[in-house]
């Protein structure tokens, strides 16, 4: 029997991928910054926790403001579409015809089914707004747990590359062990994400690894550049 398998890629799953993306970037990049600069982990460790105390701030009012701007544009939406079925019902039947017309449907069968739909108006603007507008109804309190899974996935990615600091006290000698840990969990983050959106999933590891590793160096040199300036 042929099984077909595809992938209903979730808000959840973007969420947590925009979150551990930034999370085990910036904070990466801060410590390999900050590393090159002075050989206090300690510092490395409170400048790092701000950053992520702030970023997955920042992150999740970002999720946050994402979530309401969608659930009030559809709202909008759904009461000009209501508006419109009520005051132009022939002009919104003829939408409906276009919309059956482009899957090679006859003149007959989309004038029975525009007209069919019409009678139950709750179910009519629903298909309005699927396939006119390509709208789909935001979940509850969608706002609220986009922010959340967002700001907890910066948390969680951000202590990855400082955590090596926690335990060794010279931070030039900690940056060896995040450069190895966070690495790492940039090519095990790509591939999966890779494998979860149907692209080459070593292929988008390495590029992820590689976007991670360009920003450490960046802030390293400047760092260092910097420091020897002073």
């Amino acid at each position: 029997m042929h099984s077909e398998q595809h992938l209903r890629s979730s808000d959840t799953i973007r969420d947590i991928v925009i979150g551990m993306a930034d999370g085990l970037t910036v904070p990466f990049a801060l410590a390999a910054g900050l590393s090159g600069a002075i050989n206090s982990s300690a510092i490395v460790v409170t400048a790092g926790i701000a950053e992520i105390v702030a970023g997955s701030i920042a992150m999740g009012l970002g999720g946050y403001l994402a979530g309401r701007t969608e659930a009030d544009h559809y709202s909008s939406e759904l009461s000009r579409e209501h508006m419109e079925v009520e005051i132009y019902p022939e002009k919104e039947k003829a939408e409906v015809k276009e919309v059956f017309a482009e899957f090679g449907l006859s003149e007959r069968l989309q004038y029975e089914i525009a007209e069919e739909m019409s009678k139950d108006k709750d179910k009519w603007v629903d298909f309005m707004m699927r396939y006119e507008l390509g709208l789909e109804k935001p979940l509850v309190n969608r706002a609220s747990q986009s922010a959340l899974t967002i700001g907890v996935s910066y948390i969680i990615g951000g202590i990855i590359p400082l955590s090596p600091y926690f335990l060794i006290s010279n931070s030039t000698d900690a940056l060896y062990y995040s450069c190895a840990i966070t690495l790492l969990c940039l090519f095990v983050f790509g591939y999966f994400k890779s494998k979860v959106t149907g692209q080459n999933p070593i292929t988008g590891a390495l590029k992820v690894v590689f976007i991670g590793a360009l920003a450490a160096i960046a802030a390293f040199m400047v760092a260092k550049l910097i420091e020897g300036r002073v």
